[in-house]
């Protein structure tokens, strides 16, 4: 009795021992002597003790900062960028087996394809097409970790520092950009308003009345300031008429 008491308390070690649970989001490889059996989990599972091991994989979706890398565009402009990647394990086994630790592989993978993208793109690109290259450098690096199992989910451009003189250089260009803006809107303006007074001029052409009433308005506008002087050009024609009047009366004065 009492040995058959030992052997059973014996097997129920042996089953304690063996017992594992694995949470929802993760997934264990299981290895016996050393060879791949399978992948359990989630929740309780068995594996043989002494014989049998095994490596729990995270599933979940991971953040890891890309450290500020120095690198050289294609316009020959030193600038330093980081970036921020979302990666995500799909396939447990093959990032166990089919690579030492994946982790650092995708880290060191991201790191050298953002020097690679970044020094085929100038400047401008840099800053303007930030969306494009993102969507670039996630497709080159998930395409290399598809063999490992690994997803890369997305990948986003945190921040692009350049260096001083080129901040100061393109200030000056914004600033020259905006004040031809500027001037074209000024030159415009003065294009439309000379075709409205030449439109203007055209009109009071045709009617002598309509320039003396405008010349009275001018006047008017100018007289409202009592420190003004004021000329006042005569028409030729009122001219001409007291000309011809102070003749006529020369004449008959002449003639009496």
């Amino acid at each position: 009795m009492s040995t058959a008491l030992l052997i059973l308390g014996i097997i129920l070690v042996f089953l304690v021992l063996g017992l594992r649970i694995a949470q929802e989001y993760e997934r264990a490889i299981v290895f016996r002597l050393g060879r791949f059996t399978g992948v359990r989990g989630p929740g309780l599972y068995w594996i043989i003790p002494f014989i049998e091991r095994q490596q729990t994989i995270d599933m979940r979706t991971k953040t890891v900062d890309l450290e500020q890398q120095e690198t050289i565009t294609k316009d020959s402009v030193t600038i330093k960028v980081n970036a921020v990647l979302w990666f995500r394990v799909i396939h447990p086994a093959d990032a166990v087996i089919k690579v030492a630790n994946f982790n650092q592989a995708v880290y060191q993978l991201s790191v050298t394809a953002l020097r690679n993208i970044i020094g085929q793109h100038q400047l401008d690109e840099v800053l303007k097409s930030r969306e494009q290259i993102n969507r670039t450098l996630q497709q080159i690096v998930d395409q290399a970790t598809e063999p490992w199992g690994v997803k890369i989910e997305m990948v986003e451009i945190k921040d692009v520092e350049i260096p001083g003189s080129m901040q100061r250089a393109m200030a000056r260009e914004a600033e020259a950009i905006r004040e031809k803006r500027a001037r074209l809107i000024k030159a415009e303006a003065e294009l439309e308003a000379s075709q409205k007074l030449t439109q203007g001029a055209k009109q009071m052409e045709s009617s002598p009345i309509a320039l003396e009433l405008r010349r009275m308005q001018m006047l008017s506008e100018i007289g409202i300031d009592n420190n003004t002087t004021t000329v006042v050009l005569v028409p030729s024609d009122f001219t001409n008429a007291a000309r011809s009047f102070t003749q006529m009366v020369n004449q008959q004065q002449t003639a009496s």
